[in-house]
């Protein structure tokens, strides 16, 4: 399936599943917040790079990431603190630099080559489902909407999608070359994250603690990170 398509049937099912929860919420006797925010959903936009990357690899433009998760939290006694777990989709874009990767051969190593031709735009895509888990703490437990927030979590992810797609032009008409496949990447990945913020607003940060190849079959070493906004709320 189209990963836009994808993507947007999952924000749609997140949106219905919110307003069930809400409904749930507004029934129930036993909530302790006077305003129905548990921050439910978890949308994150930011940069994605490559820690560690050798210099055989060359990254260029800025690299794009965006997640979409929904979460269900869990206070923890009267506390500001509170433990969540979810789902979603996370899907980032890496662009290369006057580099193609060679996928249409039988070599068991990922290979990063000068381009042969003049491409626009050249980049490699990955999608995950992810289930994050975090520690939250909310300075304003009676309003989430507002007030200082943070959390510190992990993620863990396994891939469902990765392809290269290569923009161009040929006798003056646009070109665009795409090949999948996922033989070359570790098909599971954790991450540490961390957010910081005000109200429905934060940023975050986010670092593989794994290696983006596998052994063997890519560069050592070769750790995915994310820098970007939150929007939470609901």
């Amino acid at each position: 399936m189209n990963m836009t398509k994808y993507f947007f049937t999952l924000l749609a099912f997140f949106t219905f599943t919110i307003q069930q929860l809400k409904a749930q919420d507004s029934d129930s006797k036993k909530s302790n917040f006077s305003a129905p925010s548990r921050d439910y959903v978890m949308l994150q936009l930011g940069y994605e790079g490559w820690s560690g990357a050798p210099d055989s690899i060359k990254l260029g433009g800025i690299g794009r990431a965006i997640n979409a998760y929904l979460c269900y939290d869990f206070p923890l006694a009267k506390s500001n603190f509170s433990f969540a777990a979810g789902a979603g989709i996370a899907v980032s874009n890496v662009y290369l630099k006057n580099q193609v990767i060679n996928l249409t051969d039988t070599s068991t190593q990922i290979l990063f080559m000068p381009e042969t031709v003049d491409y626009k735009k050249y980049k490699m895509s990955t999608a995950y489902l992810e289930v994050p888990f975090e520690l939250r703490f909310f300075a304003n437990k009676e309003n989430r909407n507002k007030g200082f927030k943070a959390s510190i979590g992990l993620k863990v992810g396994a891939l469902v999608s990765s392809h290269t797609k290569g923009k161009r032009t040929f006798n003056n008409k646009p070109v665009i070359e795409k090949v999948s496949t996922k033989r070359y990447l570790e098909t599971v990945r954790y991450a540490g994250t961390l957010r910081l913020g005000y109200g429905n607003f934060s940023v975050y940060g986010q670092y593989s603690i794994g290696n983006l190849f596998k052994v063997n079959n890519g560069p050592e070493n070769v750790r995915p990170y994310q820098i970007g906004i939150c929007i939470t709320g609901l």
